[in-house]
């Protein structure tokens, strides 16, 4: 009897294996991480250095360049929630800085993430996570809305002496599945090989953009999302 039990109990376990694309793992499994948030790259000396010309003039993304959301997701049986992270490198997008070292302007600022390449980069052991990719992009209705886009005319630059990174804080509009809101992206810069770092986030509710938190068997996805990104630009003019 008691051998037909433990049977039943392991062919119950494969049952659940089978359905939901995998997502038993998740309540069986307490071995799950997540890499954590974008920060500044630490630079050599002679890296923080300004390029020539120094740097007023117009500058775009380049190589390196990553944007990505994070989301707390619940598995059921767990009471601590999961950080589920996914990232793109396809970001495109440009800024233009004027002034000088008593004080520097940005404006013009366009950035634009294509969120058809977005992968989850977080781990949850047993699990696939980037079948969760394909539950995100059909929510997010990708294959009509690509695209995510960030634009301000200008943004605030706290004051520095070009020794080290300064706060930013830009208040412009977001764009995501085809609803535009106003938001506020808070980043730090730096100098870095000629280059300009930036590394940021903003806050939304994906609701607020008419998207609905994706439904995964066996798991809630919390509806507050942090958008995160880690820019470099190059100077172009």
């Amino acid at each position: 009897m008691r051998n037909r039990l433990i049977i039943a109990g392991v062919a119950c376990v494969a049952a659940l294996a089978l359905g939901g694309g995998g997502a038993y793992v998740y309540f069986f499994s307490g071995l799950r991480s997540s890499p954590s948030p974008l920060a500044l790259s630490t630079p050599n000396a002679s890296a923080s250095a300004a390029p020539a010309g120094g740097l007023a003039g117009n500058w775009s993304v380049t190589t390196g360049s990553v944007a990505g959301y994070r989301v707390k997701e619940l598995f059921v049986g767990e009471t601590s929630k999961h950080e589920a992270v996914a990232q793109t490198s396809n970001v495109s997008g440009s800024l233009t800085v004027s002034g000088d070292s008593s004080g520097y302007q940005v404006t013009g600022i366009t950035f634009t993430a294509a969120l058809t390449d977005l992968h989850s980069v977080d781990s949850v052991a047993g699990r696939n996570v980037v079948q969760r990719d394909s539950y995100v992009s059909r929510q997010m209705n990708l294959q009509q809305f690509p695209d995510a886009t960030f634009t301000a005319s200008s943004g605030s630059v706290s004051a520095t002496d070009g020794s080290g990174p300064v706060d930013v804080s830009a208040a412009g509009k977001l764009t995501i599945h085809g609803v535009t809101k106003n938001v506020t992206a808070t980043a730090r810069a730096q100098l870095n090989g000629g280059k300009i770092e930036i590394v940021g986030n903003l806050s939304i509710d994906m609701t607020d953009y008419g998207v609905s938190p994706p439904s995964v068997p066996f798991t809630t996805v919390d509806s507050q999302v942090t958008i995160e990104f880690q820019l470099f630009l190059t100077k172009s003019s």
